[in-house]
């Protein structure tokens, strides 16, 4: 219901003054019905995901189901891609002039562009950064630099790398859930990660890419301080550059503090951990700064290059609510559903520390911080349309809630939620 108000409120308004700048809102997409070379992939996975997912959750040994809920989350993704074709799908998707790859040209000298990045933020002074490298830190440019330094030049690697980290946040999840005593959890919930719709954006868009980034930090961090390690010590300092790596690829991910602390909370272990991540953190950070790059600079520009674009005409009262229809689509009713169980899960938490009601528990509180991270998102404004895109790095933790729902029905949910992405990605060619 909340979508279909979006939709309609939303072709409305863009019908009658145009300021959504969405071709059919709420999402960035256009009406184009269509099948593909990845259509048939997609099926099958989606049926192979639904009748053997949740019996082999339960008894695959950890390693594997890790294991396999990343090559099944990947083969999800790829098919959900190539329902687009290859180029449309894939290849051109970071090549456009508004992308990424449209300015790795322009660091030959890293550590001179470097210190030239927050000249280029604003539209105005010559060479201005493409909207994506103007609207990130240089972490996120840096790395298809990188790629193209070793060999993996051009749009198809760049899609390929995004897509294959991207579908890792299935398998970051489950070890965060087991490291924090949810083991049990974690298995229920695998299914729901493999199929969540937001694959239609993980495939292939760099968001995917940082969704994955900013989970292993969180799994590392659930290790160290779950001692579900034997060097928590590396965990934690682990943990701590991939948090910096996290915010230097996007200033909203800034935010992932709020499930971090969750994280922390939750594992009853925060003193020794938190010193070691703040290092790591820090190394980063410093290695940036020392390179020329101030992140507050170029953030407080980052705002003012935000409302030179559309968003100084798309509406904030709308955007405000409607941006919650695209994290349904993106999250999927399972998760949904889910969701509506985290205050019962959390009332009922009973037994041990590795019981049911601790395990249940445990979710709802991992969730709810996601979902506290993202109202925060949504209430600053500059999150206003786009986010079925921008806000993988939260929304791929939401169908984890599928595991509050009962056993029994699993499947009708999972199926609900292939049904969803193979809905969005046949009906609508979307812009990521």
């Amino acid at each position: 219901m909340l979508f279909a108000v979006a939709a309609v409120s939303g072709t409305l308004i863009e019908h009658f003054d145009g300021t959504l700048h969405v071709s059919w809102p709420p999402l960035l997409a256009q009406w184009m019905p269509h099948l593909g070379p990845g259509t048939l992939p997609a099926l099958l996975t989606a049926v192979a995901v639904i009748a053997y997912g949740p019996p082999l959750a339960a008894r695959l040994s950890w390693r594997r189901l890790t294991w396999a809920s990343w090559a099944a989350a990947l083969a999800w993704t790829w098919s959900l891609a190539l329902v687009d074709g290859w180029q449309r799908g894939l290849v051109g998707r970071l090549t456009t002039r508004h992308e990424y790859l449209s300015g790795v040209d322009r660091f030959d000298d890293i550590p001179a562009t470097l210190r030239d990045f927050t000249r280029h933020i604003l539209i105005g002074p010559p060479d201005n950064w493409p909207t994506h490298i103007a609207g990130h830190p240089p972490g996120a440019i840096l790395t298809f630099v990188g790629l193209d330094r070793i060999g993996l030049g051009g749009g198809a690697w760049a899609a390929a790398f995004c897509v294959v980290t991207g579908a890792s946040t299935a398998a970051a999840v489950l070890v965060t859930l087991r490291a924090l005593g949810a083991e049990r959890a974690a298995r229920a919930a695998a299914p729901f990660l493999v199929l969540a719709p937001g694959a239609v954006w993980v495939g292939a868009s760099a968001d995917g890419y940082f969704a994955a980034v900013a989970a292993w930090a969180l799994a590392l961090l659930a290790l160290a301080a779950g001692r579900g390690v034997r060097a928590p010590w590396a965990a934690a300092l682990g943990s701590g550059l991939l948090f910096g790596a996290t915010v230097h690829l996007s200033y909203g991910l800034t935010l992932m503090v709020v499930p971090a602390i969750a994280v922390l909370v939750l594992a009853h272990r925060a003193l020794p951990v938190v010193g070691l991540a703040v290092l790591g953190f820090a190394a980063v950070a410093v290695a940036f700064l020392l390179a020329g790059f101030h992140w507050w600079e170029a953030y407080e520009l980052l705002v003012e290059r935000y409302y030179q674009g559309v968003a100084r005409e798309r509406p904030y009262g709308y955007w405000v609510w409607a941006n919650g229809a695209c994290v349904v689509i993106a999250a999927g009713l399972a998760a949904v559903a889910g969701i509506r169980r985290l205050p019962a899960a959390v009332r009922g938490a009973q037994g041990s520390a590795r019981g049911p009601g601790n395990a249940d528990r445990t979710v709802a509180l991992l969730v709810a911080s996601v979902l506290l991270a993202l109202l925060v998102a949504d209430l600053s404004g500059m999150s206003k349309a786009e986010t079925e895109r921008i806000w993988l790095p939260f929304t791929l933790w939401l169908p984890a809630a599928a595991a509050l729902l009962p056993a029994r029905d699993h499947r009708g949910w999972l199926a609900a939620q292939g049904c969803l992405a193979l809905l969005v990605n046949h009906l609508l060619l979307t812009s990521w």
